[in-house]
């Protein structure tokens, strides 16, 4: 039986945010249960779980998007130069009509409320909720041998419109989900040249801000 701690570390050592790789093959209903109630495991502020998850798989709605997406994808292309933009131009933005379907993953300020117990001086925790049940529906699908991936390039009040959200609610991501053909070994933006990943100690602070030690707690 395989160690549970290496098990666990693999899985988050092989999530990707997944473009070019989805075969769009069918998602078992059981399976997508399995990482749904993932997701709605996450802890929550005052245990507030304001998020809703919407699966998205009509392909009309699904093209309308990605072509709003593209023209985001466009103007921010607009504004880079020289090695950049050609490096951008490499980039793979999206994978909205080759993955299974999408799940978009919503926040509602006003769940638990009126008095959500941790949020009094910090309003942003109930958004960091939200992103931790993101994180849980990510690494729940790469043990599952899926992919995710997280399309950024959109508007707000676009998608609101578009799937008929409530003012109140907030669209935080458009995820796009389905089984896939390989996960790279390494994210694309590294692949592509865009950036790269840092080394930790590099983000290390020790007490203040600011102060770093000579050795990683650990480290030989």
């Amino acid at each position: 039986m395989a160690d549970p701690i290496d098990a666990f570390y693999q899985v988050l050592h092989q999530r990707r945010d997944v473009r070019a790789e989805f075969t769009g093959e069918p998602v078992d209903g059981a399976v997508l249960r399995r990482m749904l109630e993932a997701a709605h495991a996450a802890p929550s502020v005052g245990m507030s779980q304001p998020w809703d998850f919407i699966l998205v798989r009509d392909r009309g709605l699904r093209s309308e998007f990605r072509e709003h997406v593209r023209s985001c994808g466009q103007r921010f292309a607009a504004e880079l130069e020289g090695e950049r933009a050609s490096t951008f131009a490499r980039v793979k933005i999206e994978g909205i009509l080759e993955s299974s379907l999408s799940v978009v993953v919503t926040y509602d300020a006003s769940r638990g409320g009126p008095a959500v117990l941790g949020r009094h001086t910090i309003a942003d925790t109930g958004l960091y909720s939200v992103c931790l049940a993101i994180q849980n529906l990510w690494l729940a699908a790469t043990a599952e041998g899926f992919g995710v991936g997280w399309v950024s390039f959109f508007e707000e009040a676009f998608l609101r419109e578009l799937l008929g959200i409530p003012d109140q609610v907030r669209p935080v991501a458009w995820l796009c989900l389905g089984p896939v053909t390989q996960l790279q070994e390494k994210p694309d933006l590294e692949r592509h040249g865009w950036r790269s990943r840092t080394p930790v100690e590099s983000v290390l602070h020790y007490d203040r801000f600011g102060h770093p030690e000579t050795t990683v707690p650990g480290a030989e």
